[in-house]
């Protein structure tokens, strides 16, 4: 099969032919459709992210077609639709397992960097940890619901039951959860890098009440913050927007240093929280929430072969939405 691996942090993906992986025990064997790539990805790919385990297929929001079963494998049929979020493994046995907290396991391990991913034209998971999918549709359409939507939805619940929320970076993850928000009735403000006209006039089209440059005052203070740009810097200006009681919800596996900043702008019980990955309980509610909204998802198709192109066009913010790879099945 054709596989897209990185072999060493700064250095672009390589197109390799290597064997189809097979199922064992507990997993299945999944035929990719497609797969989206995620900001998550170039972190992996610039060396932000300790212990990967190279080299390493990159990709965790896979979308495919159930090609073989493992043994003590249950509920999976051959030809089903299956989704592969970023959470790929946990030991099932720690108090974060057996309290309903396993996101924080010590022990997880994670598609598209500790497991191989979806950058490929086969993937084996955990049979676990996938998630059946409708069976018909355009798979590249669901991809960004894997990770984009799944994060979005935990930093939304994270944030409580804030009516007024500040989003800022309006990329894939942002794009899905103002659609969450809209439906349920929520005001969404939107924070973009300076002068990102074609993002602020993206999410006035999914619903914000206002759009700006992320240095602007908005029209009124925030009772949450959700931040999906990995910019520390960030988090003092979502504080001094946030009225007292709110929380701020550092959404992204990695952030620059959070700047030092004046504790008068935390005071006022006021919060800073980060989402560390997801749960299983997250992706079936999510999962279910989404066809009955129904979110519609903005994606930029890119062959296997073009990964490397998609990851620097997300790096350079040329397009709204998510970028997906698609194995043309």
């Amino acid at each position: 099969m054709r596989a897209m691996i990185h072999y060493q942090p700064g250095t672009p993906l390589r197109m390799v032919d290597v064997p189809v992986p097979q199922a064992g025990r507990g997993a299945i064997l999944i035929e990719v459709e497609a797969c989206g790539v995620c900001r998550t990805d170039l972190h992996l790919i610039d060396g932000e992210l300790p212990h990967p385990a190279l080299p390493v297929i990159p990709g965790h929001e896979i979308v495919g077609r159930v090609a073989a079963i493992g043994n003590g494998v249950t509920g999976f049929l051959p030809g089903q639709r299956v989704g592969v979020p970023w959470l790929g493994w946990t030991c099932g046995t720690c108090h974060f397992c057996i309290s309903g907290r396993e996101n924080l396991c010590d022990g997880a391990r994670f598609t598209g960097y500790q497991i191989n991913g979806g950058y490929a034209e086969y993937a084996v998971a955990d049979a676990r940890y996938c998630f059946p999918l409708p069976d018909v549709g355009d798979a590249a359409l669901l991809a960004p619901l894997l990770c984009a939507g799944l994060i979005g939805y935990r930093a939304l619940r994270l944030a409580g039951e804030s009516r007024r929320l500040g989003i800022y970076g309006f990329g894939a993850a942002a794009h899905i959860v103002a659609q969450v928000l809209k439906f349920e009735g929520r005001e969404f403000y939107a924070f973009t890098r300076p002068g990102d006209i074609a993002s602020q006039a993206f999410a006035r089209k999914l619903g914000a009440t206002w759009a700006g440059d992320t240095d602007q005052q908005p029209p009124a203070p925030l009772d949450a913050a959700l931040i999906f740009a990995p910019a520390g810097a960030l988090v003092p200006t979502a504080l001094r927007h946030t009225e007292k009681g709110g929380c701020v919800v550092c959404a992204g596996i990695h952030m620059s240093d959070i700047p030092a900043f004046p504790y008068a702008i935390l005071w006022g019980e006021r919060s800073i929280r980060s989402v560390a990955n997801l749960t299983r309980v997250d992706g079936l509610e999510f999962l279910d929430l989404a066809p009955r909204i129904p979110i519609g998802t903005e994606v930029h198709r890119f062959p296997l072969a073009s990964a490397n192109e998609a990851l620097g066009r997300l790096r350079r913010g040329e397009f709204q939405g998510a970028a997906v790879l698609t194995m043309g099945n």
